[in-house]
């Protein structure tokens, strides 16, 4: 792997070093790039750049789901002394607007799906637009003086600003810096190591800091090739694709296996007799063998399938953990560039984030003396300088001695092993002043093949589950006549005893509400918990 203390440096190193090899293609065989033809590509962006008075410190956006092209505006900006903005795909125009602004973005990079979310006022505001697809100009404002020469780069220079919210009022945006991702970097060769041979599809957005920083640039920097896709990950779509590019590495969020062991695994053993006999007498042969199965469906050369982004349900974790699939789940936050905590497949607890990551210290703050629950905080090269334009908030972010606080709850063993409880926002106080995490309800609720997602919350002093039912389980866009009608309190009924027999007392849920529509999500697919602390559309 190279080795490089800033993003420029990794840029000419590892485009001379491969310069022959396959950096990245679309899994249609549409487009690729050699590292040569990409170093190439990248470089004339950057003069594009600088002949519309687009210079050192100055902010370009990327706003684009996966694409050959999206490396290349990213580097046109992070080699060349700018700093890119990546804008998630997902982001209303409200949010795109808001992070533009707030970021002072003067150049823009766009897919032609997501320029339209643009406003016509802020596109004006612009310097230069253009096509991420054709890398074609779309807009442009004529600059007198080109921008100066590219000065030496700083370690501790701003390369990346990612803003994980965008809605008004609230814009976010953690600086990162060079350092920040090449600890990352040095980190992971202690984890797990790629080269010129492996193949890592890419599927999650490149604006989130888990897929550009394990993603991108780590494969990047090892001479490994990056597939991405043309459309979203739905299993009608990838299975082809997964046949076809055969990966060795894939970064997901939990939903995706979490669907895959739920909609495929367990309505297999439901429809089958023999099955539902193994998974009691001989429950590890039969994992192995589906494993195996998924594996095969995969392309069958996967080695390195990363979990990260949010919690995985430890059910599914425990029945991958017993196929031996090639799981490693991954702790982190963007503001740590993202990576803290790591769990091989190899030596895991299900339920553990693992150890913390080479070169980053981690510990627990003000730990119950009575549970061993505290915060996790975080000091290393990794963690971020502050939240750009926004010294209270950065003052918040970090405690006294100038640790990082992750506001994750967690307890840890004696050699070093976190398990997190759940958010400290999210801790409920009970009536005798217990501690109820509702991730760990929810990851009850989990267990049954009936629910697609779920949120708990505390409602007049009562726990209440926010339950979203599978199509399968009830159609609740249909007319609820009485047998749907009834159908439903028969699901309400088992859940409360399923969940409430499994859970401590101070954790019993009051009463479960059916959502009538999806839930609004982060882009790891987490719920937005806020929008529903006080009503939803339930039934």
């Amino acid at each position: 792997m190279v080795k490089a203390e800033t993003l420029s440096d990794l840029f000419v190193k590892a485009t001379s070093e491969f310069s022959g090899l396959v950096m990245n293609r679309m899994a249609d065989g549409s487009e690729s790039y050699t590292f040569s033809t990409f170093r190439a590509a990248a470089t004339s962006m950057s003069e594009l750049l600088s002949a519309h008075g687009v210079g050192t410190g100055d902010k370009v956006a990327i706003f684009s789901a996966g694409h050959v092209n999206w490396p290349v505006a990213f580097f046109a900006a992070t080699a060349f002394g700018r700093v890119a903005v990546p804008v998630l795909p997902e982001f209303s125009e409200n949010e795109v607007a808001n992070v533009l602004q707030h970021s002072e973005s003067k150049a823009l990079f766009a897919s032609r799906k997501c320029l339209a979310k643009v406003p016509a006022a802020v596109l004006d505001q612009l310097s230069l637009v253009v096509e991420l697809e054709s890398l074609r100009i779309v807009r442009q404002k004529k600059s007198d003086v080109d921008a100066a020469a590219v000065p030496s780069l700083n370690p501790d220079d701003l390369a990346v600003l990612i803003y994980t919210s965008g809605t008004t009022g609230s814009a976010k945006g953690v600086m990162l810096t060079h350092r920040n991702f090449s600890a990352n970097l040095d980190a992971f060769i202690y984890i797990y190591v790629i080269g010129t041979k492996d193949v890592l599809l890419s599927v999650l957005p490149l604006a989130h800091a888990y897929e550009l920083s394990i993603g991108l640039l780590y494969p990047f920097a090892s001479g490994s090739q990056v597939v991405y896709i043309s459309k979203p990950p739905t299993p009608s779509y990838l299975l082809p694709v997964l046949a076809n590019v055969k990966p060795t590495v894939m970064l997901v969020v939990p939903l995706l296996i979490e669907k895959i062991y739920k909609g495929i695994v367990l309505s297999m053993l439901r429809k089958s007799k023999f099955l539902q006999w193994m998974d009691k007498h001989a429950h590890t042969l039969l994992a192995r063998i589906i494993c195996k199965k998924i594996i095969r469906a995969f392309g069958g050369r996967l080695a390195f399938f990363g979990i990260g982004g949010a919690k995985l349900d430890l059910e599914v974790e425990k029945f991958l953990h017993t196929g031996k699939f090639p799981y490693f789940i991954g702790y982190g936050l963007t503001e740590c560039a993202p990576l803290v905590c790591i769990s091989d497949y190899h030596d895991t607890i299900p339920g553990s984030i693992g150890y913390a990551i080479q070169g980053v210290d981690v510990r627990l703050d003000n730990v119950n003396a009575k549970t061993g629950e505290g915060e996790i905080v975080v000091k290393g090269r990794n963690v971020m300088p502050g939240y750009y334009k926004d010294p209270e908030r950065t003052a918040e972010a970090f405690n006294s001695e100038g640790w990082f606080r992750t506001k994750d709850l967690a307890v840890v063993t004696e050699d070093g092993r976190y398990f997190i409880k759940g958010r400290l926002g999210n801790m409920i106080v009970g009536a005798s002043g217990e501690n109820i995490y509702p991730e760990e309800i929810e990851s009850v609720f989990s267990e049954l093949p009936e629910v697609d997602d779920v949120i708990v919350l505390h409602r007049g002093g009562k726990l209440v589950a926010l339950v979203r039912l599978t199509k399968e389980a009830l159609d609740l866009s249909q007319p609820k006549d009485l047998v749907v009608k009834a159908k439903m309190e028969h699901i309400r009924s088992y859940m409360l005893k399923y969940v409430n027999a499994k859970v401590k007392a101070h954790s019993q849920i009051s009463k479960v509400e059916f959502m009538t529509e999806p839930f609004e999500k982060t882009a790891t697919l987490k719920i937005r918990r806020f929008l529903y602390a006080e009503s939803a559309p339930t039934i």
